[in-house]
């Protein structure tokens, strides 16, 4: 086994420091965050909650990691749940659920294997802003280990664009 930091994996440090920022631009803001994750299993949430004053801004989430999950508590319909419309879907219910102002979901394919003919290193993220949903997908590359990695470094700069009101609209939909 090596112990070696793998390069192409975001260091926790980073991904503090990324959450650190996270936490003053939401705080100077006041707003609320929330997520609803599948293939990261809790990952995002988890390092949100280390950053400085989470309790204040970080309502929680959910981890919806079976399709049952994201159908029941979360209202995904019935299909594909690695698609744009889980991922909206997921994020809408997530900022209703925990009274978020601001709502991050994230759904896809970590693999090794292909599924719902979706390739491995698919990612939709959906997140609701002030009650406006946004979508955005990637397509990462490397292990699953790799994938979740930079899912979940994605996922948290996409927060922050949005905490900040830097973000630039990729799919837009009025919820």
């Amino acid at each position: 086994m090596n112990d070696d930091p793998r390069p192409e994996l975001q260091l926790d440090n980073d991904l503090d420091a990324l959450c650190s920022r996270l936490a003053t631009v939401v705080e100077d803001r006041g707003l609320t965050v929330a997520t609803a994750e599948s293939l990261t299993a809790g990952n995002i949430a988890a390092h949100l909650g280390k950053a400085p004053n989470a309790g204040s801004w970080f309502c929680g989430g959910v981890v919806a990691y079976t399709r049952a999950v994201k159908h029941s508590v979360l209202h995904v319909p019935d299909g594909p749940v690695v698609c744009e419309d889980a991922a909206r879907v997921m994020a809408h219910s997530t900022a209703t659920l925990f009274g978020a102002r601001l709502a991050l979901a994230v759904t896809g394919e970590a693999g090794p294997d292909t599924q719902e003919n979706v390739p491995p290193g698919t990612v939709w993220f959906g997140v609701v802003d002030h009650g406006t949903a946004e979508t955005d997908k990637q397509v990462f590359s490397g292990d699953p280990e790799a994938v979740v990695g930079a899912t979940v470094e994605h996922a948290i700069q996409l927060l922050l664009r949005h905490a900040s009101g830097r973000h630039t609209p990729i799919s837009r939909v009025g919820i």
